[in-house]
């Protein structure tokens, strides 16, 4: 049985470690998604494909043309897809903003998720693992739009999981604190950076996901804080 996995958002900083962690990985193939993505820079078995704006339907539909479903592979899906906006409050926060938010982060994944059932569905199998966050577990101030969005994302995940069952899909999502990511880290100068999580480990948490896509699914991975172990 072959083994492919699409990564959206492949260029961004989560992206690119999801994406090297995968490489190490027993997939056949591996699909990177995103914008003014350079075809030549490719590696052996991967292939990189150039998307428009996913909160757009049709641009997601073009996307997934490129993927021709087989009864003899397994898919797997990572999305990075989303956004950030922070720092006001409910009753400061612009329509704009608003909606910016729930594009990113909720209606692009929607658009993922609708596609990527379709394709699974005409395969053997496969799951798919979003990135919500904590703060759309546990509400925080001044991060209303965003916060809200993501726990839209955790509800999607919830539902797709229940109806992946007669299609073979699983649906999981990992909800990050914080990913040590250079745009964070300038963000949060003073921080202790060796608490956050990497961007490869996030991917090599979503493979261990993958491999047991059959019995894991429906679940919100928290990632709020980690310990080092020193020998």
């Amino acid at each position: 049985m072959k083994r492919e996995v699409l990564i959206f958002g492949a260029n961004g900083a989560l992206g690119k470690g999801v994406t090297a962690a995968m490489i190490k990985k027993n997939y056949d193939h591996i699909y990177l998604f995103d914008f003014n993505i350079e075809e030549k820079t490719a590696r052996d078995r991967t292939q990189k494909i150039n998307i428009k704006d996913l909160a757009v339907e049709k641009n997601v539909a073009d996307a997934f043309s490129n993927i021709k479903p087989s009864r003899q592979k397994l898919f797997f899906l990572y999305s990075t897809v989303g956004g950030f906006a922070g720092g006001k409050n409910i009753m400061d926060t612009e329509e704009g903003e608003w909606n910016r938010m729930m594009d990113m982060n909720l209606k692009a994944n929607f658009y993922l998720a609708k596609y990527f059932s379709k394709l699974v569905e005409k395969s053997a199998g496969g799951s798919i693992c979003f990135t919500a966050a904590e703060t759309g577990v546990n509400a925080e101030a001044q991060k209303g739009a965003y916060g809200i969005s993501k726990s839209a994302v955790i509800h999607l995940v919830k539902t797709l999981s229940l109806e992946g069952k007669a299609i073979n899909l699983s649906a999981n999502a990992i909800a990050p604190y914080i990913i040590d990511t250079p745009a964070n880290r300038d963000w949060m100068k003073d921080s202790d950076y060796t608490e956050w999580i990497k961007p490869e480990e996030i991917g090599n948490f979503a493979h261990s996901l993958f491999e047991n896509f059959n019995f894991v699914s429906g679940n919100i991975l928290r990632l709020t804080s980690r310990f080092n172990v020193r020998f």
